[in-house]
């Protein structure tokens, strides 16, 4: 692991729009892929692979506003997959992704939201929550610590309070905003093992696919 996972907190880091990104222990990259494609709300979809793509190659396939394609790799003992396109709101129908004893860590930021939405982390196991929060760590989007099963929650609650979060409440700048994203990732980081290689996301090719109805 080199990267690890403070770098999404930059603006625009992986695409127009923000970013989603699912990583699991306990299941291949195209394992996920196949999970995810499950996962979709809607009619039943297919992973239908495309070739190595850069994220922008990818996106120039994906010609519709509600087409999805999905970039994956691995990184330590985590898949990961790097969503884009339509993918807001998209997932999380059933089976759940966690099932058979995964953990799953989805992080996502619907950057360009105009309410706006703070970024959000959720870690799930056998279709159980297990610690989820805003990575702003915003009260006015309902914070109040780590929620989830108490144990889980609470060890991770522990760590962002050494981390000093939540900041000062009251500070709604976005450079206030990002390094508490940039921190709260970093918790993240050490908590679970997470990396993400920036230069293969951001700049070069991984595998892709584009998920499609059946």
């Amino acid at each position: 692991m080199t990267d690890g996972m403070t770098w999404l907190a930059a603006p625009r880091s992986i695409a127009y729009g923000g970013y989603s990104v699912v990583m699991a222990r306990g299941l291949t990259p195209q394992e996920l892929v196949a999970r995810l494609a499950e996962n979709v709300h809607g009619p039943e979809h297919a992973a239908v692979p495309v070739g190595d793509l850069t994220g922008a190659e990818l996106l120039a396939l994906l010609v519709d506003h509600e087409d999805i394609g999905l970039r994956h790799g691995r990184s330590g003992d985590w898949s990961y997959a790097v969503a884009y396109g339509g993918w807001p709101g998209e997932f999380g129908g059933r089976p759940p992704l966690s099932r058979g004893g995964v953990d799953i860590c989805h992080l996502e930021f619907e950057e360009e939201n105009g309410k706006p939405v703070p970024p959000q982390f959720a870690h799930t196991r056998d279709g159980v929550l297990l610690s989820a929060f805003n990575l702003h760590l915003d009260g006015s989007w309902g914070y109040d610590g780590v929620d989830g099963e108490p144990g889980a929650a609470s060890r991770l609650q522990a760590e962002l309070t050494a981390a000093s979060l939540p900041a000062d409440e009251g500070t709604d700048d976005d450079a206030d905003d990002r390094e508490v994203h940039r921190t709260a990732l970093g918790v993240l980081e050490r908590h679970f093992g997470l990396s993400l290689p920036r230069e293969e996301i951001v700049s070069g090719t991984l595998p892709a696919v584009l998920l499609e109805p059946v």
